[in-house]
């Protein structure tokens, strides 16, 4: 099992820029770099859904239509960490923030049943 440990989340208000980072560790014999990441987001009452995703090797990401042109997803394989650079944030993208890796996958998949391994959250929280 790889720990996952999100960060940078809080309060802004609408139209602010936060920029999340998900820390890995663990799991000896398998580098970051044989995971594919997924941000994944929950809000009050809601079912949690796929946000954005990226490859192992980062050539290729995926976003959700509802953040695509606003966010950003990156990473540094030699940090083991992986960013979500979320820019115009909405109050509708107030949300607890999960990132999950995908051990040894080709693509990216939205479906959070792929993902091994999640972290334990970030709030996120956008004022109007």
């Amino acid at each position: 099992q790889v720990q996952l440990v999100e960060s940078g989340g809080g309060l802004v208000q609408a139209g602010s820029s936060l920029r999340l980072s998900c820390a890995t560790s663990g799991r000896s014999g398998r580098t970051f770099s044989s995971y594919a990441m997924g941000w994944f987001r929950q809000a009050p009452g809601k079912e949690r859904e796929f946000v954005a995703g990226i490859t192992r090797s980062g050539r290729n990401t995926f976003y959700a239509d509802s953040v695509k042109g606003r966010f950003t997803i990156s990473r540094d394989n030699a940090k083991n960490t992986v960013y979500l650079q979320m820019n115009s944030l909405k109050p509708e993208d107030t949300a607890v923030y999960f990132c999950a890796a995908d051990w040894g996958a080709v693509a990216v998949s939205a479906d959070q049943s792929y993902y091994d391994d999640w972290g334990q959250g970030t709030q996120v929280t956008v004022s109007s």
